[in-house]
């Protein structure tokens, strides 16, 4: 009997049931994504959060589990979640970004870089596929909020289209 229980459990696994799917972001460090986008241009999503954040939490909660923004950020851009108070030293486009105290808080130069000295959390560096910055988007969104922009850039839209014209023919299509 044990035995007919663990052979069914194999062709369960086998057929793909009973196993853990992984739904919403599969995030990648800043090292991952650089070597990544040398094999395979993309443009950079990076998620500049704190760990005291609520709004950041709630996004990882919501906004990165929906299946639409998941799919767009896992096909279209290098997700990167990157921690604004993070202790490590790290390389960037070249150049090394360290840590440092201000004060009672740690903040990090890369995300000071990257949010060019505005530290609000949550923010998103949106960069092209040769690590320029693009914009940066700060404030928690809902999927339904985040969905455009994604688009934008992931379309190339940003190249010919103001933000504004973009968002009014986004959502007359979403009405079709």
């Amino acid at each position: 009997m044990k035995r007919a229980f663990v052979t069914f459990g194999i062709l369960l696994v086998f057929l793909g049931y009973g196993m853990a799917q992984e739904d919403g972001v599969k995030w990648l460090t800043i090292q991952q994504a650089q070597e990544l986008n040398k094999k395979e241009p993309r443009k950079f999503y990076i998620d500049v959060y704190t760990d005291w954040c609520g709004w950041c939490k709630k996004m990882d909660q919501t906004t990165y589990k929906n299946p639409v923004i998941a799919k767009i950020l896992n096909t279209k851009f290098y997700p990167v979640k990157f921690n604004a108070e993070s202790k490590e030293p790290v390389e960037f486009a070249g150049h090394k970004f360290v840590s440092e105290t201000n004060g009672g808080r740690t903040t990090h130069q890369l995300a000071v870089a990257l949010l060019q000295g505005k530290l609000a959390f949550p923010s998103v560096a949106y960069l092209d596929e040769k690590l320029q910055l693009l914009t940066v988007v700060p404030g928690y969104f809902t999927a339904d909020g985040l969905e455009p922009i994604l688009q934008y850039f992931a379309t190339n839209a940003y190249k010919t289209t103001s933000w504004q014209d973009y968002q009014k023919n986004f959502v007359s299509e979403i009405k079709k």
